[in-house]
């Protein structure tokens, strides 16, 4: 178990990074979409080990295991239009990935993950539709419809933001 230490070491960053833009910043529940990731890994680890990609197969589980989640909490949580305040990071793109995040929170469950696995996982089409078991063009109309209203949502704070 040498080589899966070594593995979820070298991942877990990326994996938890992959975590936060699905969870909209949700620092807490990437954690814990991350811990469940890997030890869903940790016990196939034999199997996994000989695939021709683990750390792809890692995203893919770790995608499933959000919309797994999603679905199951969807019947008890309820959403809300007023956002708890965050710390700021001190970094000095912080109020951007801010603004970001709080976009990416405002799509749709599916539509979050497509644009996550695409454009931040960089995914072609037919990977993405693999990994969220739909056709092809479920997934390029979700792109399409996630952008617009990404664009919708942060228009003028975009710009304010692309300026500086």
């Amino acid at each position: 178990m040498d080589e899966y230490a070594e593995f979820a070491g070298a991942r877990a960053g990326h994996l938890y990074r992959s975590a936060c833009l699905l969870t909209a910043g949700d620092t807490h529940q990437a954690e814990d979409l991350v811990q469940e990731t890997l030890g869903r890994l940790y016990v196939s680890w034999h199997r996994v080990s000989r695939a021709g990609n683990p750390a792809a197969y890692a995203q893919t589980v770790l995608t499933r295991t959000f919309l797994a989640q999603k679905r199951r909490r969807s019947s008890t949580e309820r959403a809300t239009d007023v956002l708890p305040e965050r710390a700021d990071t001190g970094a000095g793109d912080a109020p951007l990935r801010l603004t970001l995040l709080e976009a990416l929170a405002r799509l749709p469950v599916k539509d979050r993950a497509v644009v996550v696995l695409r454009y931040w996982e960089d995914r072609s089409v037919q990977e993405t539709a693999d990994v969220l078991h739909v056709s092809n063009a479920s997934v390029r109309t979700r792109c399409v419809r996630a952008l617009a209203r990404l664009r919708e949502l942060l228009g003028e704070d975009l710009a304010e933001y692309a300026a500086t």
